[in-house]
């Protein structure tokens, strides 16, 4: 085990307890990693066939043809260019949807025989793959392997797990997160820049990682007073953004307005930036009147979501994890339009759990029977949820 340099420390970007820890995960940790990932994700989707099947649905057409995937599979088929009108007001263009995951099923199409939903089940399923990976080797980098372990498993049995076996973007953006994290935490600032760009291609909250990598340059000069900054780092902080700024400002340029446009296209869906007006207004009449279970679930899963960055806080996270995870939780409480799409807008914001994680290995070295049943609870809970919200709640995920 080796020591960082004294002339490079490194407090806000590894937890002080284990900023000497030089460990990458390789081989059976990262496979075991990844087994115990595709299990979880397995069986949900083992639940959710047999309840399509039991209720005459499609299954494929659940997981790669419903809701978003439509838009997308749209997208890679066509080009941009289709607008829905309802009532005065709400106009649905396809442009509210980022390139990166379309493109990619375009590649697939390309490439093979295989339909556009069935392409875009593949990105999505690789891509969560390569996400439980990212995040495994970022945690075993932070804190140690078993943690690491954990925090995979956790991921994939949140309640909205099952949007990570659908055709959605959720995977992709998550795996460029962790990717362009890890770099952050071990000094690889291009990697960390390029893989923001193109996280930020990928869905509006990919801006995320942007602002992380954007922190940790300016906290890296302000360190360094300016001087022996490397141009890396410099190129990284410039490359951070530009994926995420260059498809609202194409969008704006398109529209007329190339600094509103984009922002206009959003608010024709119904989604605005209202730093959390409207959730609260939403939250009043569900706490009077009641409304819909998901609307429940999701008011409690944000509501935990907020407590767990919390936690992260106190808990000294490396700077990169809390402005990535700080900006993905407060689009997501700030932002007006779908409710019941907040629970998917914090799937990426996998290091919320790392201090369930790190409290779960406790309990499994002192009472590991107690850790089973907590495992058990949380995958009988996101097999239920997760098959309830595709096959019978019939609303927008």
């Amino acid at each position: 085990m080796t020591h960082p340099s004294p002339t490079v420390p490194a407090p806000l970007t590894e937890p002080p307890r284990t900023q000497c820890r030089t460990y990458v995960p390789k081989g059976p940790t990262a496979v075991r990693a990844l087994g115990v990932f595709a299990a979880a994700r397995l069986t949900g989707l083992l639940a959710v066939t047999a309840v399509a099947h039991a209720t005459g649905q499609d299954t494929f057409r659940l997981l790669g043809r419903s809701w978003d995937s439509r838009w997308y599979t749209g997208i890679a088929a066509h080009g941009y260019g289709r607008t829905l009108y309802f009532e005065p007001g709400v106009v649905q263009s396809d442009l509210a949807f980022f390139p990166l995951y379309p493109g990619l099923i375009r590649a697939v199409t390309a490439v093979t025989p295989l339909s556009h939903g069935a392409a875009g089940l593949v990105v999505s399923w690789l891509a969560a793959g390569a996400a439980a990976l990212g995040i495994h080797a970022l945690a075993a980098r932070l804190y140690d392997r078993r943690t690491a372990t954990v925090l995979v498993l956790l991921w994939g049995l949140l309640p909205h797990s099952v949007i990570l076996s659908m055709g959605y973007t959720e995977p992709v953006l998550t795996a460029l997160a962790a990717g362009s994290l890890y770099a952050l935490v071990t000094r690889r600032w291009l990697w960390a820049g390029a893989l923001a760009a193109l996280a930020g291609l990928a869905r509006p909250n990919g801006f995320a990682v942007a602002a992380a990598v954007l922190a940790v340059a300016v906290y890296e000069i302000a360190r360094r007073r300016g001087r022996d900054v490397p141009h890396s780092l410099w190129t990284g902080a410039l490359l951070a953004p530009l994926g995420w700024a260059a498809y609202v400002l194409w969008v704006g340029v398109r529209e007329g307005d190339p600094l509103g446009g984009y922002f206009a296209v959003q608010r024709g869906w119904g989604s605005r930036f209202d730093f959390g007006a409207g959730s609260l207004a939403f939250v009043e009449h569900l706490l009077l009147h009641g409304d819909k279970l998901v609307h429940s679930v999701t008011l409690v899963i944000v509501a935990v979501a907020v407590l767990l960055y919390a936690l992260l806080v106190a808990d000294r996270a490396p700077l990169p994890l809390l402005v990535y995870t700080g900006v993905l939780l407060l689009i997501a409480v700030g932002g007006s339009g779908f409710f019941e799409s907040k629970p998917r807008f914090l799937l990426p914001a996998f290091p919320l759990l790392i201090p369930l994680a790190r409290a779960l290995v406790r309990t499994a070295k002192a009472r590991p029977r107690n850790a089973y049943l907590v495992v058990g609870a949380l995958a009988g809970l996101s097999v239920a949820y997760g098959t309830y919200l595709v096959t019978i709640a019939r609303m927008p995920l």
